[in-house]
């Protein structure tokens, strides 16, 4: 059923070898290989967000990244960013933004918000809300969300 692939990469700073199907994406790899279900599988298409993870500190779809393509790169998921003391802050300022309201775009909004930090780690509000174009959240209006990365940067807009 196709040629098998061996890719070496490291995820959540453990380095891993996996031989896969040409076909998988990282979000399968991910959630069904590893069982690393804190990444969302939302939309497929790469219109939401949900499944967002950072590659090389980069945010990207996981629903549509080759998993092939993973040779030698560091993939850092929500599972990751929750136990690394260096970003924990970043999804407690969403819980203090009050930034979580249904949960499902949280994870892919948490790796948005640590990419955005790590390029810029004091973003404007026009910045922000560009960074979060493909991102989608039907629940808060993204107010709580650009408060939430404020938090995160170290200020806050309100008082």
């Amino acid at each position: 059923m196709g040629d098998k692939t061996c890719v070496s990469f490291t995820l959540n700073g453990e380095p891993r070898s996996l031989e896969l199907e040409p076909r998988w994406t990282l979000l399968h790899v991910l959630r069904e290989v590893y069982n690393l279900t804190g990444t969302k599988f939302g939309c497929g298409t790469n219109d939401c967000g949900s499944c967002k993870v950072l590659i090389d500190d980069n945010p990207v779809n996981s629903c549509v990244y080759p998993a092939k393509k993973l040779e030698g790169k560091r993939v850092l998921t929500i599972e990751g960013i929750s136990s690394d003391k260096r970003y924990m802050h970043i999804p407690q300022a969403f819980v203090n933004a009050h930034a979580v309201q249904c949960g499902f775009c949280t994870p892919g909004m948490v790796i948005t918000a640590l990419g955005l930090l790590l390029e810029d780690p004091d973003p404007d509000e026009t910045k922000i809300r560009s960074y979060f174009t493909g991102n989608l959240c039907r629940c808060t209006g993204y107010v709580n969300i650009v408060e939430a990365v404020n938090l995160a940067a170290g200020r806050s807009t309100h008082g």
